[in-house]
C-alpha cells in the first residue's frame, strides 16, 4: 500500500472578494492517484516533496495581514472544533498536552468553548481546556503563532506558545506529553511516517494522537478546471497540485509509527464561494498555496484563470451561481502502546462462528 496519494488542488493566485461561511457536508468519495515523481534529498531516502521554507514564507505573509487572516480561517477553526470535540470520548485529565502546528492556535480556542458537546440532549459539560493542565503551542511561523495573542482565549487555559525551527522535526524529551493534537498541518509534512513516529515517542505510554489533516479529493473541483483550462489555453499542464495523503493510507501509517488502537475517519466540509477567484484568495489568506518543489514560478496566466472559472462553473456550479469547493478532512487518533492497554485477542481464538450468528439473527 502505497504511504501517500495525490489528489488536490492548492494554487497561489489571488483575487478580491468577500468570503462564505462554511457549510457542513456528509459526502464521501474515497478515489485517488499515487504520489509519484519527486525528489529524494541527497543521503537521505526521505522523499522532498513540498519546500519548508517557501511553506513558511506563505504562513508568514499570509498572518502579516491579520485581518484577512482572521476572515479566512473559518474552516481551521471549524476543523479544531471537530477535533477537539473527539476528547469528550476519553475521560481523563490531560496534566502537559501538545498542540503540534498550532497555526494561530485554533485548537486553543476550541478548547475554551463553552460547552463543547454538540449533542443538545447531553448535559452542560464545561470547556475541554479544563481538562488540560497545560498545553503547548508550537509552529515555525512566529507571526502566525502570535497572531491572536491579545484575544481572550488565552485567559481562559494555561498556553506556552514556541516557535520551532521546523514542524518535522520535534525537539521533546520522550514521553513527555500526555496528549499530542495536531490540526490542519500535516499535510505539509515531507516525511509523515517520521513525524508520526516521533509523536509517538514523545507521547507517555497509553496516552493518544488526535489528529486532522487535508486529504483524499480536497478540492478536486478547482484541480479538474484549472487542469482542462490548461490544456485548452496552453496544450499542457503545470505541477498547481499538492499532493495528499489518501484515507485507505493513513492507518497503516499510523501502524507503521507504532500506535494502538486506531480510529481514522473522514468529513467533508463544503464551501460555497462567489467564483473561483475567491477561493483562490481565501486559499492565500489561509497560507495553503502550493508550496511542492519544481512549481512553476509566478501567477497563473490570466487567460488561464478565466477559462478555469468558467469551467469550474460549467462543471461544478451551483443553480445560484456560485461555486463549491470540498475540503475532505481526514481525523485519526492513536494510542501509545501501555501495559495496561486494551489489547485484541490471539489470531484464531474466537469461539463463535460469525456465519452462525448472521443465520439466526
Amino acid at each position: 500500500m502505497s504511504t501517500c496519494a495525490r489528489s488536490s488542488s492548492i494554487v497561489s493566485w489571488a483575487s478580491s472578494l468577500a468570503r462564505p461561511a462554511p457549510r457542513k457536508s456528509s459526502q464521501f468519495a474515497l478515489t485517488a492517484a499515487p504520489r509519484r515523481g519527486y525528489a529524494v534529498a541527497s543521503g537521505s531516502t526521505r522523499f522532498q516533496v513540498f519546500n519548508r521554507r517557501t511553506k513558511w514564507l506563505q504562513k508568514e505573509r499570509a498572518a502579516s495581514n491579520a485581518d484577512e487572516s482572521r476572515q479566512a480561517d473559518y474552516l481551521k477553526d471549524e476543523v479544531a472544533v471537530r477535533l477537539t470535540e473527539r476528547l469528550l470520548d476519553i475521560n481523563r485529565h490531560f496534566p502537559k498536552a501538545l498542540d503540534l502546528g498550532a497555526n494561530s492556535c485554533n485548537v486553543a480556542k476550541a478548547l475554551t468553548r463553552d460547552n463543547p458537546d454538540p449533542d443538545p440532549n447531553t448535559p452542560t459539560s464545561p470547556p475541554l481546556a479544563s481538562r488540560i493542565g497545560e498545553l503547548i503551542a508550537t509552529d515555525s511561523s512566529e507571526t502566525r503563532l502570535y497572531r491572536d495573542a491579545d484575544h481572550d482565549f488565552n485567559a481562559k487555559l494555561n498556553m506556552t506558545r514556541q516557535v520551532v525551527d521546523d514542524e518535522e522535526t520535534i525537539a521533546f524529551e520522550p514521553e513527555s506529553f500526555d496528549l499530542v493534537l495536531s490540526s490542519l498541518s500535516l499535510h505539509w509534512i515531507n516525511d509523515l511516517p517520521g513525524v508520526l513516529a516521533q509523536i509517538n515517542n514523545i507521547l507517555k505510554p497509553d496516552s493518544p494522537f488526535i489528529g486532522a489533516m487535508l486529504g483524499g479529493d480536497t478540492l478536486f473541483e478547482l484541480r479538474t478546471s484549472l487542469q482542462l483550462a490548461e490544456l485548452e489555453r496552453r496544450g499542457g499542464m503545470s505541477p498547481h497540485v499538492s499532493p495528499l495523503a489518501d484515507v485507505r493510507d493513513v492507518g497503516g501509517l499510523l501502524q507503521k509509527a507504532g500506535f494502538k488502537m486506531l480510529t481514522v475517519d473522514v468529513d467533508d466540509i463544503i464551501v460555497d464561494y462567489p467564483d473561483m477567484f475567491a477561493l483562490m484568495q481565501d486559499l492565500q489568506a489561509m497560507g495553503e498555496s502550493n508550496a511542492i518543489l519544481n512549481r512553476e514560478m509566478g501567477p497563473i496566466r490570466r487567460d488561464v484563470l478565466v477559462a478555469g472559472d468558467a469551467i469550474y462553473r460549467a462543471l461544478h456550479g451551483n443553480p445560484d451561481g456560485s461555486i463549491p469547493a470540498t475540503f475532505r478532512i481526514i481525523y485519526m487518533i492513536g494510542w501509545r502502546e501501555g501495559e495496561n492497554q486494551p489489547k485484541p485477542l490471539a489470531r484464531g481464538s474466537g469461539q463463535t462462528s460469525l456465519k452462525d450468528i448472521l443465520e439466526n439473527k
